[in-house]
């Protein structure tokens, strides 16, 4: 079976749980699609690149979840958001992905 890319996975529970909070208008299940891809993702950071980088991958993704909100004050939610997905993809496909 092939793997999904943990990239492609922190990246969707980023834009993923934005926008379910956003279209539900319930902040929860937003929290939920986030969560559940963080946690997807941090099993798989830890299975192929170990404890020490899933910490500091799971740190960036919290990280990027966080200051996806006072960064969207200054460029709007989306750009921030996806802007936040795009860095942290771009860090697990260096760490993690990457043959």
């Amino acid at each position: 079976m092939a793997q999904v890319p943990t990239s492609v996975v922190a990246a969707a529970g980023l834009v993923g749980g934005y926008a379910v909070a956003r279209w539900t208008r319930k902040r929860p299940l937003g929290g939920v699609v986030l969560g559940t891809a963080g946690l997807v993702a941090g099993r798989e950071w830890h299975r192929r690149a170990g404890a020490p980088a899933a910490a500091g991958l799971g740190a960036l993704y919290v990280a990027g979840f966080a200051g996806s909100h006072p960064l969207a004050k200054k460029i709007g939610a989306w750009p921030a958001v996806l802007g936040v997905a795009g860095v942290v993809a771009a860090a697990s496909w260096a760490v993690a992905d990457r043959g």
